[in-house]
């Protein structure tokens, strides 16, 4: 098993990557931090979501010094991952003194132009604008040590191939390339062979599903709903016993601080507990006093509990391979096994490539409604309630008096009415939208969203519903009216889809064009025979 701590890199670079609360590398990380710190050239390939930023970022800000001048350069095929990989970078040089700067088209180029005054370390730009900053000589890369060429193969689909041959020309000649692609085709290995030098080549093997009996389900939540979401679908399934597997040790202690508040037997196992710690919360989940075990992948290793009834992702893995090692965790001897996965909307394409890899459609599943909790809990609060009944005599002359004063003022059947209702007032936010889109001229039920391609772009209806049902997981039956126009388009999805459909779109790509996704503005109304509507 390998940590963080056993990469030779800097004590600074340690303690940040201790604060984001990371414990054990991903594959492409384990395979590509030790291979970049030798100082050769490397070509990475993995897939988006496997956590190939930090396995550059962690060597790269290792490697920068404080001296005033750019040392790296990292080119990203869009704005959004530019400024992603930056605020990655941001964290993981915390307790170093150096600068990070994303560099891209649409933000004011003065902007930049002072920010680069002021001294730079490491730049994270776009082809288009590193290539303009250095038709204006308002960029020297002469004494770079470090490029990195992220997602290769979309930054030449969008046809920045020959950008990115002139930026490379500009560089500093004695430098370390690092190249990471999803795929390898022809023109990747055109520009690594002229560019790159003997360039070790770090494949991820792709993962398979071997568990037969466990079922897979997932679940559309909201990141502002995701604990009570969690809380309806535990408490409408028959779970014996749960490991909840959670990204990072603070997200454990968050969720376990959050369940145990909730009423739960939950307890929490993560990387910073001692064995002696580790052994107490184990015996409490081997011998049922707990019903859930919140653990990260690290803390996980090596458990072998035969009754596990579900495995459930809280927060969904960062690899494919992970995924399949988690919920090989249930259905174990013979018994069927239930692996959950909570989605949010910005990890719906993860979720998809996921898919991909282990060959398998994932089931969606609603979140119960709080009727269907309600209904399912009925016995569990029937007995609850009598035990509570015949509890000491002591809880009984404490609230006396406050129950006294109720039974005098109402019914004693809306007073039991209303506290069962309490105890689930916490849960009904699940219900509250995460976005209000508005009016949007939408038929009822739906919401209506405008984006800016249309037959520009060869979009067909087809092609559109294909892509919303691929993404969001709806079935294309349920997406409502599309009218494709030359540079725009009109789709209709049903309300309650409408925060998936938002996310995962908006700055995708269709049919090679990068889109924008919005709610669209209703038509006004027609004053006279002669008026005319537009959007």
């Amino acid at each position: 098993m390998t940590y963080f701590t056993d990469f030779k890199i800097s004590e600074p670079i340690k303690k940040a990557i201790q604060d984001m609360g990371f414990e054990e590398p991903s594959p492409i990380q384990e395979k590509a931090i030790p291979a970049i710190l030798e100082g050769g050239d490397v070509i990475g390939q993995a897939q988006t979501g496997t956590g190939k930023t930090a396995a550059f970022g962690i060597p790269v800000v290792d490697k920068v010094t404080n001296e005033p001048y750019i040392q790296a350069l990292i080119l990203t095929p869009t704005r959004e991952l530019a400024i992603q990989v930056s605020g990655e970078l941001q964290k993981l040089s915390v307790h170093k003194r150096i600068r990070t700067l994303p560099i891209y088209g649409g933000q004011s180029i003065g902007h930049q132009i002072r920010a680069l005054k002021q001294g730079v370390h490491v730049i994270i730009g776009t082809p288009g604008r590193i290539l303009d900053h250095l038709r204006r000589k308002t960029l020297k890369l002469d004494r770079v040590h470090t490029v990195v060429l992220d997602e290769a193969d979309e930054m030449l689909d969008m046809g920045f191939v020959e950008d990115i041959e002139t930026i490379l020309g500009q560089v500093n000649t004695e430098r370390q390339t690092l190249l990471f692609s999803a795929t390898m085709p022809h023109a990747i290995r055109k520009l690594s062979r002229k560019y790159m030098s003997h360039p070790k080549t770090l494949t991820i093997n792709k993962g398979e599903v071997t568990a037969p009996l466990i079922e897979q389900r997932y679940f559309k939540v909201l990141e502002r709903n995701k604990v009570d979401s969690l809380c309806r679908i535990i408490d409408s399934d028959d779970v014996e016993l749960g490991i909840l597997f959670c990204r990072t040790k603070k997200g454990v202690a968050e969720l376990t601080e959050a369940l145990q508040a909730r009423g739960y037997l939950a307890d929490g196992l993560h990387g910073d507990l001692s064995q002696a710690q580790r052994d107490v919360v184990m015996k409490k989940f081997r011998d049922s006093s707990i019903e859930f075990l919140i653990a990260t992948d690290v803390a996980a290793r090596g458990i072998d509990v035969q009754n596990v009834s579900h495995v459930i992702n809280y927060d969904i893995p960062q690899d494919p391979e992970s995924y399949v090692h988690r919920i090989g965790r249930t259905g174990r001897a013979g018994r069927t096994g239930l692996a959950l996965t909570l989605v949010t909307p910005r990890e719906m394409k993860h979720l998809r490539s996921i898919e991909q890899e282990i060959k398998m459609s994932i089931p969606s599943h609603a979140v119960p409604t709080l009727e269907e909790v309600v209904e399912k809990q009925q016995n569990s609060w029937k007995k609850l309630v009598i035990d509570t009944i015949q509890s000491k005599e002591e809880d009984k002359e404490l609230f006396g008096p406050l129950v006294e004063e109720l039974l005098a003022s109402y019914p004693a059947e809306d007073i039991v009415r209303a506290l069962l209702k309490l105890q689930f007032s916490t849960e009904s936010s699940t219900d509250e939208p995460g976005y209000q889109f508005g009016e949007t001229g939408g038929a009822p039920g739906m919401i209506r969203f405008f984006i800016n391609v249309g037959r520009n772009v060869k979009l067909t209806p087809k092609i559109l519903s294909d892509e919303i049902s691929r993404l969001v997981g709806i079935p294309v039956q349920s997406i409502g009216r599309i009218d494709i126009f030359e540079n725009f388009t009109f789709v209709d999805v049903p309300e309650e889809s409408a925060p998936f459909v938002y996310e995962a779109l908006r700055y995708s790509r269709i049919n090679g064009a990068r889109i924008n996704l919005e709610p669209a503005k209703p038509r006004p109304k027609r004053t006279n025979r002669n008026n005319t509507t537009s959007r």
